[in-house]
């Protein structure tokens, strides 16, 4: 999951615990102290719902299908693309419309970790949560963060096999997303 999916299963926490969830792939270690306990909570959240994502059978399924030789990054790309049909899908909504709104201005007003610091602006600025929902920037967006990755570009090269499983890709969210919001929105985790 990325931005988005994780704004949807934290969005019922205050500000500082869905901050925690958006900036927690920037912070490293199991070291917290530096975040308040909503924030700390919110980076816990978010981590787990990572783990509980990686071992999904439908995202193990989608990493299977990938083109061995870029197998590796597949869940990288597959974590925007679950963003992209979440987008799609709840884009008319007026709850999406306010969550969007939420976490810009909470990245706005906070400053994110060093390892994202330079993303947040532009992320807010150019409104990606809400850009998401178009699969070509979508698509952009995972080579984009190929380019940041040293050695050559793999996570571009999955842009191919995206389009072609893509059919396949939404089968596999329509299965993970109600079994990510049961499970992990009601996990009975703090939500200060």
């Amino acid at each position: 999951m990325n931005f988005l999916a994780h704004a949807w299963l934290a969005r019922h926490g205050s500000d500082d615990f869905l901050y925690g969830n958006l900036i927690a792939d920037g912070v490293k270690g199991s070291d917290l102290s530096d975040w308040s306990a909503a924030t700390a909570a919110g980076i816990r959240h978010h981590r787990r719902v990572d783990a509980w994502v990686d071992r999904h059978p439908q995202v193990l399924a989608a990493r299977h299908r990938a083109p061995r030789a870029q197998r590796r990054y597949a869940g990288i790309a597959l974590d925007l693309v679950w963003d992209h049909f979440l987008a799609r899908d709840t884009a008319p909504l007026a709850e999406q419309q306010q969550l969007v709104e939420r976490c810009y201005r909470l990245l706005s007003a906070r400053s994110a970790p060093a390892r994202l610091a330079t993303m947040v602006p532009p992320l807010v600025a150019n409104d990606w949560l809400r850009g998401y929902a178009d699969f070509d920037f979508t698509c952009r967006a995972v080579a984009g963060i190929g380019r940041r990755l040293s050695g050559p570009n793999r996570l571009a090269e999955l842009v191919p096999w995206l389009h072609g499983d893509y059919p396949a890709l939404e089968q596999d969210f329509r299965q993970l997303w109600p079994a990510a919001h049961q499970v992990l929105a009601s996990d009975g985790s703090p939500q200060p």
